[in-house]
């Protein structure tokens, strides 16, 4: 399967980011791809507003978009998003939280999505102040491959590719929003291939690129560095900061050989 990486850096307007969707499907299509993998927060990027203002219901207007793409270019969309979740109290005052959610979008086909299971909450931020945590893993089927779904933070939990790889992923999407600082790109790299052993899984990590503006100094906003890693936790590529659509093959009977030589999944 051909699949694309949308290295995009999205802002603040919801309309923007949706032209930014359109245009990077298009390249996707041309470029023969059959799934293009958006980054975490593609609705709206961190750092550059309220997210419950734009947040939407799944039958809202810029994730409506995502299924009608998926339909008119026959190819299967995984972005993120926000959508209202509950209202609690933080420090006498009260907030709308959120779900960071992703939203699969597959031609002529009903949508899923993934609640974001752990918040980040860590290096000075605290996400479950404004968006509430997700509690069920998921998997989907697209053009005979049974795939998983992770955002950002996500990836430093490996029970959950276990698991996911344990219900039948053969690939594994994460979708990343992920902060700058020291010592960061080194982890970024190291858990992308940490996880694909853990799973003896094909690793798809598409991150936000890293943004020509300036935003709030302890969102994470994104490094770019997108990667795709094998199920023996070889890089297969990896991108650079900046903004790109990148195609990438994957040969998924190699999946199955790697779990032939080393069952872990049996162990697990």
């Amino acid at each position: 399967m051909r699949i694309a990486l949308a290295q995009v850096c999205s802002t603040g307007h919801k309309q923007e980011n949706v032209d930014l969707v359109r245009r990077s499907v298009v390249q996707a299509k041309a470029d023969g791809a059959q799934l293009v993998v958006f980054p975490e927060a593609m609705m709206q990027g961190f750092g550059t507003g309220r997210l419950d203002i734009q947040a939407e219901e799944m039958d809202g207007e810029f994730i409506s978009t995502l299924a009608q793409l998926a339909t008119e270019y026959s190819i299967a969309i995984i972005a993120g998003v926000f959508v209202p979740a509950d209202r609690v109290e933080r420090s006498g005052k009260w907030i709308n939280r959120v779900h960071n959610t992703l939203v699969i979008a597959r031609p002529s086909q009903e949508l899923e999505y993934y609640h974001k299971i752990h918040t980040y909450d860590a290096f000075g931020f605290r996400e479950s102040d404004t968006v509430a945590a997700g509690k069920d893993t998921v998997v989907f089927e697209y053009g005979g491959i049974c795939f998983g779904v992770a955002t950002c933070y996500d990836i430093r939990f490996p029970q959950q590719f276990v698991e996911l790889a344990r219900h039948g992923a053969q690939v594994i999407v994460v979708a990343a929003s992920w902060s700058g600082g020291a010592d960061k790109l080194r982890q970024w790299q190291l858990l992308t291939q940490a996880r694909a052993l853990d799973s003896t899984s094909y690793i798809v990590a598409v991150d936000q690129a890293l943004p020509s503006d300036e935003r709030a100094s302890a969102a994470p906003t994104g490094i770019g560095h997108s990667m795709v890693v094998n199920p023996q936790g070889e890089p297969m590529v990896e991108l650079g900061e900046l903004s790109e659509v990148v195609c990438v093959d994957l040969d998924l009977s190699k999946v199955e050989q790697v779990r032939k030589l080393l069952p872990v999944l049996d162990y697990a």
